[in-house]
């Protein structure tokens, strides 16, 4: 067997050479259709079994349908997760400010403001809440305040960002982590000195609250979902979508660091999906929630997403220190990598043994790509992270003279 991200490419020049495709009946004339016309199976491959996991079937479970209440729903997560629920037979509400029209049939729409106005909540029951736009914890408070005895689980999803505070390990670009630090019983945000109830709240002290919270009202009913960097078709903040897309363009690409640093992402749909599973089988507790199932390092990300273009490609890794004298930042200007971060690998035993599944990442970065196609010109000539391809051009230029010499 050829070595992972070649692949598809050995595959293609046979048949090539034969006057086939892969496939008889599929035309196939780039790396990209061989992975799409092949599915799970041919990505899988192309990044390596260790990738490959299965996703699991719409339908029903074999259990009775849930009636089941979605906070948000239209947002980047929300429609996979009611579409996905709808399919396996659930009858699905969201509640939303109706500034975005739920384009899923068979489901209700409910309007209102987690600021002030939850009264279209109000004498209704449902089996299980899903909380999945909490930005605030006083939209937790209220929520699960009116909602305590209206439902029989509450879903919360948190972030690894509640994971912090004095002595909490923090990173370093000079370790390479080889092994998770951060279980679920890692230390998380708490209140500061001085805090007082309705105080503002910093993201990571925000997420840590509402996990508290949550738990407070719905004792051993509660489920808490901490995802990682959340990628994919939809993702409006290109933190990852800036890669598919910048090793599609091929030619010299900047890759930074330490290519053993590790990595951690998971694909919306398979958190979504999961987490309406976790509703389905009543799952309490708390579960870190990204991937993949094993280890993934920096350079088997970017080599997982160029198994799915043609273009000639040729990665220059460039060292932490040499990137932090010319400026670039870490996650903005270089999205999705934090050298040395232990939030990048955190322990997902729990969440395993739950049932997440994986998509192969070759299918994600193919979605994603063509996903990107589908956006507004405005949204794609202002990328929200990521470096221009003049700037990255000046720093391979010097990078390359300060070698030289």
């Amino acid at each position: 067997m050829p070595a992972g991200r070649d692949f598809v490419t050995v595959v293609l020049r046979q048949n090539a050479a034969r006057g086939c495709s892969p496939h008889p009946w599929l035309p196939v004339t780039t790396r990209r259709d061989f992975l799409r016309s092949s599915g799970l199976v041919g990505a899988g491959f192309a990044l390596g079994p260790r990738l490959l996991a299965s996703t699991p079937t719409p339908g029903s479970n074999g259990s009775a349908p849930k009636k089941l209440l979605i906070l948000g729903g239209t947002g980047f997560i929300g429609p996979n997760m009611v579409r996905y629920a709808v399919e396996r037979g659930h009858e699905v509400t969201i509640f939303t400010r109706g500034r975005t029209q739920a384009e899923i049939p068979d489901i209700e729409h409910l309007v209102g403001d987690r600021n002030d106005d939850l009264s279209a909540l109000e004498g209704r029951t449902w089996d299980v809440v899903l909380d999945n736009n909490a930005r605030d914890y006083r939209w937790v408070q209220r929520s699960t305040e009116l909602l305590r005895d209206a439902a029989e689980q509450y879903i919360f999803v948190s972030s690894i960002s509640a994971y912090g505070g004095d002595g909490a390990p923090t990173g370093s670009a000079d370790r390479v982590l080889r092994q998770p630090i951060l279980d679920e019983d890692a230390q998380r945000f708490s209140q500061p000195e001085g805090w007082t109830d309705g105080d503002e709240a910093h993201y990571g002290l925000t997420k840590a609250l509402s996990e508290n919270i949550a738990h407070a009202a719905f004792p051993g009913r509660t489920t808490v979902v901490r995802p990682g960097l959340i990628v994919g078709p939809g993702d409006p903040t290109d933190r990852f979508t800036y890669w598919p897309l910048r090793i599609d363009e091929g030619g010299e690409v900047l890759a930074p660091g330490n290519p053993e640093h590790a990595n951690q992402v998971i694909d919306q749909r398979d958190l979504t999906e999961w987490i309406v599973r976790l509703a389905e089988d009543a799952t309490v507790g708390n579960f870190n929630a990204t991937g993949p199932a094993s280890r993934m390092s920096m350079a088997e990300m970017l080599y997982g997403i160029r198994a799915v273009t043609t273009a000639p490609i040729e990665f220059t890794w460039v060292d932490e220190a040499f990137l932090q004298e010319q400026g670039l930042r870490a996650w903005s200007d270089i999205p999705s990598w934090m050298p040395g971060e232990p939030s990048m690998f955190v322990n997902l035993e729990r969440a395993l043994a739950a049932g997440l599944t994986y998509r192969p990442l070759a299918l994600t970065s193919y979605d994603t790509i063509e996903w990107d196609k589908s956006r507004p010109a405005s949204e794609r000539a202002e990328r929200q992270a990521g470096m221009t391809r003049d700037r990255e051009r000046e720093v391979l230029t010097a990078w390359h003279r300060a070698n030289r010499l």
